[in-house]
């Protein structure tokens, strides 16, 4: 059996462990910049930018996994729920965790009313691609390119 409840700044630590977990089966170890600092100030700051419930096993305590989401305004849809990152040990996937935490931010951003849910899924990741198909019969979109520029970049831009 699994728990869900809002994340605490004491789980940040385990938190960053699953993000890097993540980042190696996406491919990008390299590209996890972010701190444990950072995230304390980043949700629990006096300006908070994301939220996050944690899973965890009844039994034990020890969370194995997240649902790391933040607050976006669509101009077409108004205010939207963002699921940034759904993240399971690999070790527990497959038991129900994913599911639980994926409700946990609809549910919220219900509660916050939120037109809407989006997120974003890697087109190789077919276990994900499954997942969200399964069992929330949702609209995968193609058409649309990310686009990003890293802080350094932007710096080297405006000094221009």
């Amino acid at each position: 059996m699994h728990t869900i409840r809002e994340g605490k700044k004491e789980d940040l630590p385990r938190i960053l462990e699953l993000i890097h977990e993540l980042a190696i089966y996406e491919k990008a170890p390299e590209e996890v910049i972010n701190t444990v600092e950072l995230m304390e100030k980043d949700g629990f700051g006096p300006h908070p930018v994301f939220g996050f419930f944690v899973c965890e096993k009844e039994d034990t305590g020890e969370i194995i996994g997240t649902s790391i989401y933040y607050y976006r305004y669509s101009t077409w849809k108004g205010k939207r729920i963002y699921l940034e990152d759904l993240i399971v040990t690999e070790s527990e996937r497959g038991h129900g965790a994913g599911k639980l935490l994926f409700n946990a931010v609809m549910k919220k951003g219900l509660e916050e009313e939120c037109s809407g849910m989006m997120w974003q899924v890697l087109d190789w990741n077919e276990p994900a691609i499954n997942f969200y198909k399964k069992y929330y019969n949702a609209t995968l979109e193609g058409g649309w390119l990310n686009c990003h520029l890293q802080d350094f970049e932007i710096r080297k831009i405006l000094e221009k």
